[in-house]
């Protein structure tokens, strides 16, 4: 993937840099996901959903961090596609997700350029960096429960 870099000064707050970053990358990877039809966020969801389904949305939530109505909007297109399936009894609480035969045929798609945005990013940062890079995250991520 050919790129221009664009260079800007950090801002004086870690949140602010941190958002921005967040940015950035997601809009790599979502560029880079772009031939399978999914965005970094709906892949995630099906990746996850495929692993650990069927899933209920409480437990993809407690599962990837994200909030449940974060989920709930990122699930609406995909169920729209028919990539993901609610198979819980009429009438039950908790919905159980499963992704579809579609589904599995958009994650085969999707899964070499996920693996494609990611060694980009790797080799853009370096392993040294990529490495620091994981630490610190998971050192940010764990100042909350």
């Amino acid at each position: 993937m050919e790129r221009k870099i664009y260079y800007k000064k950090s801002a004086t707050c870690n949140c602010i840099n941190l958002r921005r970053a967040s940015l950035s990358i997601t809009e790599v990877y979502d560029e880079m996901l772009a031939p399978s039809g999914l965005k970094i966020s709906q892949y995630l969801l099906i990746s996850n959903i495929k692993r650990l389904g069927p899933i209920s949305v409480s437990n993809i939530a407690l599962e990837i961090r994200l909030d449940r109505t974060t989920i709930v909007r990122n699930l609406k297109p995909l169920e729209a596609r028919g990539l993901i399936i609610d198979i819980a009894t009429k009438g039950a609480r908790n919905r159980q997700l499963k992704l579809t035969d579609k589904g599995s045929e958009i994650l085969e798609v999707a899964l070499p350029l996920w693996v494609e945005a990611q060694n980009y990013i790797k080799q853009y940062l370096g392993e040294e960096d990529i490495n620091t890079l994981t630490r610190l995250l998971a050192k940010i991520e764990a100042l909350v429960p």
